[in-house]
């Protein structure tokens, strides 16, 4: 059971995923400072200095706090946009990379010795005739 795990560990799709959590996890962090440095305090002066998080509705005795959900919206779709300009511009450049692998020439297979002692063989018949 410990051999199994070890391979299953050791798989590159689990090593892959792991990465992406850590990597995952530090860019959340990065888009959360972004919205709540950047463009929560500019949603406030458009909302009259009130923070969006703190929004909330009061209906009876309840109080609806829509302002957690909109910030968490606003963070959801940050990232959404930011994750897929990242993977636009990669398969962007991946499709670059590919066109100029193709557009390479392929440099010639080398001819094997019997093919090329038979066409010297042909071309000096030719040249007696």
């Amino acid at each position: 059971m410990l051999k199994e795990f070890k391979e299953f560990i050791s798989k590159g799709n689990v090593m892959d995923m792991a990465v992406g959590i850590i990597i995952g996890g530090a860019f959340t962090a990065i888009v959360t400072a972004l919205v709540d440095n950047i463009l929560m305090p500019v949603i406030g002066v458009i909302t009259g200095g009130h923070s969006v998080e703190d929004m909330s509705v009061t209906v009876g005795n309840a109080t609806i706090g829509y302002g957690a959900f909109l910030q968490a919206v606003i963070d959801f779709l940050l990232v959404a946009l930011v994750l897929f300009m990242i993977i636009k511009s990669m398969n962007k450049a991946k499709t670059a990379l590919i066109k100029k692998e193709e557009e390479a020439p392929a440099e010639p297979e080398p001819v094997p010795e019997d093919i090329a002692l038979l066409t010297e063989i042909r071309d000096l018949l030719k040249n007696k005739q």
